[in-house]
């Protein structure tokens, strides 16, 4: 039994590869995925503990705020220089050294723009003198307040050499500095994974970097030698008491690297996501081709049974096909995705400024689930075809069988209960019911909803096929097309969901993504009421940041009635964390923001005092005349006292402080600014006048309103079309499965073929033919895609009506291309489907059994 299924399964060669192609595709992705992050890891590990290579002890104070990797930027919380003679004097220290280091210096390149990282750091920090990794090749170390060195990265970037006078955007605004010094790493490395790194002197780099003088963010300490670091680590924290964190090189190294694993985990996630979005439109290719596979061997199966072959002879033949298949993809995908992967490492160490890639690794992760998916994935969409096999009676190989049509009933009760079922999880989910489960429950209603949609499909294939096929049915070609598609309502119905599944998710996404397009543009309307704003594109965890002076000469400016500008940061307020805001011109609040107050004053904001919106006052139980500890990136925790609440407002929210709070906020510079124009003022007028106020702030840009709201919901665009580039794979796999259904089809429909021919049905006429029954299917599914993707996004913009999506919008346009797709997709699978039925020998085929 095992030489006749593998004797049949190489008889079949092209059915092998179009069966498996829908695996390799998965797998590729998944096994992609863990050959990248594995990659990146290895390589941040080998930066990391370069980085710290000459460090055995490193002494930093605790944060003032802890701030997840994937949360924002982490704040360096400056200590006194005293520090440094404490470690100096403890007994095993050979060499102490005080850095003030911190992450935010951003150099201005010789064409006027900001240079911007994707990742990693740009560093400001004192120089130290060259060590056993840094060395200068050009120039010499910053001596004078005026002076600064730069690693090689840098200066290439930058576009700057030695002499150079380059301007610098730090925690202050805009200062001009004069490139003494070029520096660079051993092995020829122009930086540590990519980080931009300005060395300035210590006074500079203490008031610019850390913003006040006599302080330091980290010590690095050499240990004597004989002494082991963890000892001389102990023996640091114990000199220095509370309020330190007092770690081993090999601890800092770990630790780095670990944080940096997290978001390289969250990355993975997204692509195994995608990955499994994939493999579950494979499983309906699998299943669709197993199903014809029977079908066609019905009497080969029957003659074996007829010979003595059992149920579960059969049921192993069909699946140990399947184990062959899914092996072979596995390895194929295997080998596809540690090329998509090392191709992805490539990418992502060039964007992040020519990070120094680890030697490309295929970890074990990668290799057991490439073969556990690829397995898993073909032998479930093998039972049921399998099952169905075994059930063929021997009498079947006496006679000429056509496998007769099932009814629907059971697998339409099925689809229903299934697809309730999926819209429970998902109401559950996105009603906040499901608590810690939320994610879950949500995913699990969307893959229950695929599922039952999928198993309802077969019973409203056969009409709206039907009414679908009348478009073409204006020729005889054009009629058996319809004819045709319609008279497997399952296989149409399978092959249809494939391509269902992959539409579905992108129409979905496109309607929360244009809901939300649409409330925000909607919100800022009706709230904003300023002419022009000042603002800029965020590409990392820092955001753009602009003179504070800006403000008062912009509202000096002709024609400007009001200015207010907004500083934003994290902070703990009452114990929990949160995001919190600054104002500088409170009074704006009502003529640019429109808030309106619920209790208390919102006109001003003393020192000590804060205003909160109605939502959080409610949620904490604050009220006029509360008192809250506030603890923000930098300086003591200060407590402050509710003068104000306002009514809940989607624009901004939680609690706002006066500007002068700023001065301890991780950016203390405005990040925003509202400009409302004075009576009988233009746009046109104003605007090159506040331009001019921007050449020192180029992270910043100012536009008018529509503008601007058009660069806050662009984003939203990228994100759409980074997803419709992911989803497509799913797609492809999609048209796969046309062109195996149509190509495995024509090998059915041989005789029948054959004898259209033999009456006269012409080449061109069989091409169009099925071309036709490729277009029904493939519109049929994309309908079907957009139906369903129109329901979830539906449900889901419902859900977050409480988040401020607002507006249900429905993109017609998006969806009528998506059908036109669909049209081309069905011509495109059927090209060579139609090329081979229309080749075919028609006596040969007359004679086919």
């Amino acid at each position: 039994m095992l030489r006749a299924t593998l004797k049949s399964l190489l008889a079949r060669k092209v059915r092998l590869v179009l069966s498996g192609l829908a695996v390799v595709l998965g797998v590729m992705f998944v096994s992609g995925a863990f050959v990248l992050t594995d990659t990146l890891a290895r390589s941040f590990d080998t930066v990391f503990s370069d980085a710290y290579a000459e460090t055995d002890v490193g002494v930093s104070a605790e944060p003032k705020i802890d701030v997840g990797e994937m949360e924002g930027m982490e704040v360096a919380t400056a200590f006194p220089a005293s520090a440094l003679e404490q470690v100096r004097e403890v007994p095993g220290v050979a060499e102490a050294t005080g850095l003030a280091m911190a992450d935010g210096a951003r150099v201005i390149g010789s064409n006027g723009k900001v240079l911007t990282s994707v990742g990693p750091p740009q560093l400001g920090t004192n120089w130290t003198g060259e060590s056993g990794q840094l060395e200068l090749r050009e120039g010499r170390g910053p001596t004078a307040d005026s002076e600064i060195a730069v690693n090689a990265a840098v200066a290439k970037a930058a576009k700057l050499a030695v002499g150079d006078r380059v301007g610098v955007l730090t925690l202050q605004p805009k200062r001009e500095f004069t490139v003494v010094g070029v520096f660079g790493y051993s092995n020829d490395r122009d930086s540590l994974g990519g980080t931009q790194e300005v060395a300035f002197t210590e006074r500079v780099a203490q008031e610019v970097m850390l913003g006040q003088p006599g302080v330091f963010s980290e010590l690095s300490v050499r240990a004597a030698d004989g002494v082991d670091p963890a000892d001389l680590r102990d023996d640091i924290a114990a000199a220095l008491g509370d309020g330190y964190v007092v770690k081993t090189g090999e601890q800092l190294s770990a630790d780095a690297s670990a944080g940096l694993k997290e978001g390289l985990a969250f990355f993975n996630n997204i692509l195994l996501g995608f990955a499994g979005v994939a493999l579950f439109v494979g499983i309906f290719l699998i299943l669709n081709t197993f199903s014809i596979i029977v079908a066609q061997r019905t009497r080969e199966l029957a003659l074996l049974r007829a010979i003595g072959a059992g149920r579960r002879q059969v049921i192993g033949s069909v699946l140990v096909e399947a184990v062959a298949i899914g092996l072979v993809a596995s390895v194929l995908g295997l080998g596809a995705g540690i090329g998509v992967g090392a191709l992805l490492a490539y990418v992502f160490g060039q964007t992040a400024g020519g990070l120094q890639l680890a030697g490309l690794g295929v970890p074990p992760a990668a290799v057991i689930s490439s073969f556990a998916v690829g397995l898993v994935v073909t032998v479930v969409a093998a039972v049921l075809p399998a099952m169905r096999a075994a059930r063929i009676p021997p009498v079947a190989a006496m006679q000429d069988v056509a496998t007769p049509d099932r009814p629907l009933t059971r697998i339409s009760v099925a689809g229903a209960v299934v697809t309730a079922l999926g819209g429970t999880l998902m109401a559950l989910g996105l009603s906040g019911s499901a608590g810690d489960n939320t994610l879950p429950a949500i995913l699990g209603g969307v893959l229950l909803s695929f599922i039952g949609v999928a198993l309802l499909t077969p019973l409203i294939s056969r009409p709206v096929v039907g009414l679908l096929g009348r478009l073409f049915s204006w020729s005889v070609p054009g009629k058996l097309g319809r004819l045709n598609s319609g008279r497997n309502p399952r296989r149409t119905a399978i092959t249809a969901a494939a391509l269902m599944v992959g539409i579905a998710l992108v129409t979905g996404v496109t309607v929360i993504l244009d809901s939300a397009k649409s409330s925000i543009t909607e919100l800022a309307e009706d709230t904003i009421q300023a002419e022009l704003v000042i603002s800029g594109a965020q590409t990392g965890a820092r955001p753009p940041s602009f003179d504070p002076a800006v403000l008062d000469r912009a509202a000096e400016l002709p024609g400007v009635a009001m200015v207010a500008g907004l500083y934003g940061d994290r902070a703990v307020v009452g114990g929990e964390q949160g995001w919190i805001t600054a104002t500088s011109n409170v009074p704006a609040l009502r003529e640019i923001y429109r808030a309106t107050p619920t209790a208390g004053t919102i006109d001003t904001l003393g020192p000590n005092q804060l205003m909160v919106d109605s939502g959080t006052a409610r949620e904490r139980g604050l009220s006029v005349g509360s008192t809250v500890p506030v603890q923000l990136s930098r300086g003591e925790a200060r407590t402050y006292t509710v003068t104000g609440i306002y009514a809940e407002s989607q624009l901004f929210g939680g609690f706002l402080v006066p500007a002068s709070a700023a001065v301890d906020f991780a950016v203390p510079q405005p990040s925003q600014a509202y400009l409302k124009l004075a009576p009988g003022a233009t746009v046109d007028d104003v605007m090159p006048r506040v331009e001019t106020l921007l050449a020192d702030s180029p992270e910043v840009s100012v536009a008018d309103r529509a503008d601007f709201i058009e660069q806050q919901t662009g984003q939203l665009d990228g994100l759409l079309t980074m997803i419709q580039i992911l989803l497509a794979l799913a797609i492809v796999i999609a048209v796969l499965g046309i062109v195996n259904t149509l190509a495995l089809s024509v090998l059915e429909r041989t005789r029948e073929l054959g004898l259209l021919r033999a009456i006269g049905l012409r080449r061109g006429q069989t091409m169009r033919m099925i071309t036709v029954e490729a277009v029904v299917i493939s519109v049929f599914g994309a309908l079907l895609g957009v139906a369903v993707g129109t329901g979830l996004g539906a449900a889901v913009v419902r859900a977050l009506r409480e988040d401020g999506i607002t507006n249900l919008v429905l993109p017609w346009t998006e969806m009528g291309v998506f059908l036109g797709l669909a049209a081309v997709v069905g011509v495109v699978a059927a090209v060579l489907p139609a090329i081979r039925a229309a080749r075919l020998n028609v006596l040969g085929a007359i004679a086919h059994e």
